[in-house]
């Protein structure tokens, strides 16, 4: 299981209805359902990834968050999930507000363009880095918006989107995020866990 998951995981109360926006194969959901009796939605665009879900038995939608947010009604979740895909949408913003919109709370996860790793290839190789949470060439990425977590932390601040809590994640080891220890968080972490509502 993936540090991720976990870490959201334990950000979630039990017995509550999720839906998971860009929700891959279902694993997250899978964990969700089992581990605290979640009910559990997804919303996933690629057909073999819906498929995955449908043999796993999670219910699932086959769709684009870009354009198919809005056919749900306000405040129907208690939480809504997006998982390493802010940065692959053409516009996050409205995608946020979307899921602000949705979820009585949001989760989002985003792969850390900060961590050091990546600028140091950047800086000293001249080169898009690959790494374990960016694993893709500069030329099959999905990723249209390179964020750090200082960004989108400074995004939630300037558009008045509350920040509950963030979780910087690397390997195995989680610390927490708050405004005095931003910087170097924002430098040794893979990825960032926003609870924002």
């Amino acid at each position: 299981m993936k540090k991720e998951f976990k870490v959201i995981a334990d950000l979630l109360p039990k017995n509550i209805r999720v839906l998971d926006v860009g929700c891959g194969d279902g694993s997250l959901m899978n964990l969700l359902k089992k581990e605290k009796n979640i009910e559990v939605r997804g919303l996933e665009l690629n057909q073999d990834n819906v498929q995955e879900c449908i043999r796993k038995g999670l219910p699932v939608i086959q769709g684009n968050a870009e354009t198919e947010l809005h056919q749900f009604p306000d405040q129907s979740f208690d939480f809504v999930i997006l998982s390493q895909t802010l940065q692959a949408f053409y516009e996050p913003e409205k995608v946020l507000q979307d899921l602000i919109r949705i979820g009585k709370s949001v989760i989002v996860s985003i792969p850390n363009f900060g961590y050091w790793k990546v600028r140091t290839k950047l800086l000293f190789f001249g080169v898009m880095p690959v790494t374990k949470t960016l694993p893709n060439t500069w030329y099959n990425t999905p990723n249209l918006h390179m964020c750090t977590i200082k960004d989108l932390f400074n995004f939630c601040d300037e558009k008045n989107i509350n920040i509950k809590k963030v979780v910087g994640v690397n390997e195995n080891k989680t610390s927490l995020i708050r405004k005095n220890n931003l910087e170097i968080k924002n430098l040794f972490s893979k990825v960032g866990i926003f609870l924002i509502g």
